[in-house]
């Protein structure tokens, strides 16, 4: 089935579907891809930039680090209380108590890993190779703080044509995109950066709204020009749809619209929300969407393929959580070799640990243990392979239900005051005249002198999304549905709810699903009955 022809305007769809692009940012990746690909390239969304020279170590190499927050010890206390209710549900032994003096009966499940899946766990990642090389006439070569290397290549026909010995130069990369900006070595002179951080555009102290843009602008193209081999001047010929989180407001879109339409230079672009874009690309009109993020959560019901705003609530939490979560339970559980494992200074270490959840986590009772391969990635070292028992493996997804055992100590919210002046955000740039190009047929914008002028009469919705952080993902879908106020259309919903997302591929999470959200409806709600089942679409996986 050819979901994307669910969701694209019918005025998008026929003669320019095949040059149709669709895109769908996220927190931690970016999904892009053509409208008639199987599935979409989906790539880490972020880019380390050159900071300094070869012997001039910088001054950070994750621009979040600064962000950075310490767990409070009452954080800790409520972690350890949220493991322990866990542990009562999945009957396996408290925190702190001994396997031999434990009370429950104990249950023994062990990952039934094939060995597809564990040749791929035991892979290792490489580091980046930073430099670029480049020819120059050996009079030519200077010595430059941003050049490594370089090495004589000698004519064979030399002596006879006079011709002058060629340098190879290798120099520094200027910017570095995707997985293998996540891959560079924190002894290398850059600085990674996420444009997007827990559903929202990356803008802090540290980190401009100019250089998140440019940052967005740079993946994009890069990921254009590299994946889809669409070059910059065959742009005009391509439309372009961006499928956007329901946690992005007005003021974000109206940027992604300037980034595709002048920056990227498309001809035009459509936007679409990201839930709607779910239901209608797997034949539904009505439903409830929980999208499980890599660091956000995002439920929303749609009614007739309509969505409903007052449904709509943002958990700040997400798959990423609980890859750092596995972390602390097997450093606590003393299972972790002694090695120096950083998901935030070291982007390659939260690789590793997202493959072990996904290779590893999953709900069901009892104790649930497994054998794998952990890797070691020090400072500009070779990886080290340490094999090592992983236990609780059970535990770190449930923190979604439990989110106080996650704590979001790597990403804490960002400072939201760019985001209070709805006028001073877009000053300089939502009102600018963007002229039609030279090379943009007039039948695409019929009736219009400025593109991005489509965009105030687009009936996206404007209210102020619901944060509950402190709620579980039960009780926060048992809200959204609650809140429809109507008991006929509740039902419905409570047997039509969708999850979507890398981390609803969970085993045994559709059921922990079922159970708990049964369990968050108050009792004097007149519902018996809920279904969950996982969307798998290609814009969305």
């Amino acid at each position: 089935m050819d979901y994307s022809k669910s969701v694209i305007p019918a005025h998008l769809l026929g003669d320019q579907s095949a040059n149709l692009v669709i895109i769908n940012p996220g927190s931690a990746n970016v999904r892009i891809g053509l409208a008639q690909q199987d599935a979409p390239f989906n790539i880490p969304h972020c880019i380390a930039r050159r900071t300094a020279g070869a012997n001039q170590p910088p001054r950070k190499n994750v621009q979040d680090q600064m962000l950075n927050s310490q767990v409070t010890t009452a954080q800790h206390v409520e972690r350890e209380k949220a493991y322990d209710v866990i542990a009562s549900l999945l009957k396996i032994p408290f925190i702190d108590d001994e396997v031999a003096n434990n009370s429950h009966q104990r249950k023994m499940g062990r990952v039934d890993v094939s060995s597809q899946q564990n040749s791929k766990d035991e892979s290792v990642f490489p580091w980046t190779d930073v430099f670029q090389k480049s020819s120059s006439p050996s009079l030519a070569v200077e010595s430059s703080s941003h050049m490594h290397e370089t090495s004589e290549s000698p004519n064979p026909q030399e002596g006879s044509s006079g011709e002058k010995p060629v340098k190879i130069v290798s120099e520094y990369k200027e910017y570095i995109c995707g997985e293998e900006a996540m891959r560079i070595s924190p002894t290398e002179p850059y600085c990674l950066r996420r444009p997007i951080r827990r559903g929202h555009l990356n803008i802090s102290q540290h980190y401009s709204m100019q250089q998140v843009l440019e940052d967005l602008h740079a993946i994009w193209d890069w990921i254009l020009i590299e994946k889809l081999h669409i070059p910059r001047s065959k742009r005009n010929t391509y439309s372009a749809l961006i499928v956007v989180p329901e946690t992005f407001d007005n003021r974000e879109i109206k940027e992604l619209l300037s980034i595709v339409l002048r920056d990227l230079r498309f001809s035009s672009a459509v936007v679409h929300q990201e839930g709607l874009a779910a239901v209608f690309g797997n034949g539904l009109s009505t439903a409830c969407i929980v999208n499980i993020g890599a660091q956000v959560t995002s439920i929303i019901c749609v009614e007739d393929g309509v969505a409903l705003p007052h449904t709509q609530m943002s958990l700040r939490f997400g798959g990423e959580d609980v890859s750092r979560c596995l972390l602390w339970t097997q450093r606590h559980h003393q299972t972790w070799p002694p090695i120096r494992t950083d998901a935030l200074a070291k982007p390659i270490d939260l690789l590793m640990l997202n493959r072990l959840k996904e290779s590893y986590c999953q709900i069901y009772e009892g104790e649930v243990e497994a054998v794998g391969v952990v890797h070691s990635y020090e400072d500009g070292m070779p990886s080290g392979s340490h094999k090592t028992r992983l236990t609780a493996l059970n535990v770190a997804p449930m923190g979604l239900f439990y989110p106080t055992l996650l704590v979001p100590d790597v990403y804490p919210p960002p400072p939201r005051t760019w985001f209070k002046d709805y006028e001073d955000m877009l000053e300089d740039t939502w009102h600018v005249d963007f002229p039609r190009r030279p090379d943009v047929s007039e039948g695409l914008y019929p009736g219009i002198s400025n593109p991005l002028q489509m965009w105030d009469n687009y009936p996206y919705m404007s209210i102020q999304v619901k944060k509950e952080d402190n709620i579980g993902l039960a009780e926060a879908i048992s809200k959204s549905i609650l809140a429809t106020g109507r008991i006929d259309l509740q039902r419905k919903l409570f047997c039509s709810m969708q999850l979507i997302g890398g981390v609803a591929l969970t085993p045994g999470l559709i059921s922990a699903v079922e159970e708990r959200v049964l369990h968050a409806i108050p009792s004097n709600e007149a519902i018996d009955t809920v279904e969950v089942s996982f969307i798998k679409i290609w814009i969305l996986v």
